[in-house]
């Protein structure tokens, strides 16, 4: 395990050497960091790793994105979920998949009372439509190794929420 600075990213591109396959979930919320902040954290931050992992000899790389994503959307989060999915797939990787899941059922260290509240009413409505708002994070983990251990079915495959519920069950 490395530790890095991600502003200094570039200097750490030792620790992206030498892997055949890259994971990435790195990610924040515009409330804990500011508006640039989610940007320069859920893009920025992602592209370079990205790069350095291609430059470091990575064929394939997996990259946690969200529902929705889309490079044109009006709203932030799902616009830069969407550019950073162009961004990674223009590094040219052998293969890339990218996971697009609902809402994230988790436990969190840091209290989000909203998110709270929408797990539990999701959680209920995950008895009746398991795969169609939300998806627990052990099922997203599965889904990403799964991804790596079956051949894809181009050079990007983007699994939406109701593929990741079925890889992740494998």
């Amino acid at each position: 395990q490395a530790v890095v600075d991600f502003e200094r990213l570039g200097e750490h591109a030792a620790a992206f050497q030498g892997h055949d396959v890259g994971f990435c979930c790195l990610g924040t919320t515009r409330a804990k960091a500011g508006a640039d902040g989610f940007v320069r954290v859920d893009r920025d931050y992602v592209a370079q790793a990205a790069e350095l992992a291609r430059a470091g000899g990575c064929k394939h790389f997996v990259l946690q994105s969200s529902q929705g994503a889309n490079a044109q959307s009006r709203f932030l989060y799902l616009r830069v979920k969407g550019e950073v999915e162009n961004l990674v797939q223009a590094v040219g990787f052998d293969r890339c998949t990218i996971l697009r899941p609902a809402v994230l059922l988790c436990k969190r260290q840091e209290s989000r009372p909203l998110e709270w509240i929408t797990q539990q009413f999701l959680g209920v409505v995950a008895w009746i439509f398991p795969t169609a708002y939300s998806v627990p994070v052990e099922t997203v983990a599965r889904a990403m190794v799964a991804s790596v251990l079956q051949p894809g079915k181009g050079k990007v495959d983007v699994l939406e929420n109701r593929a990741i519920h079925e890889l992740g069950k494998a």
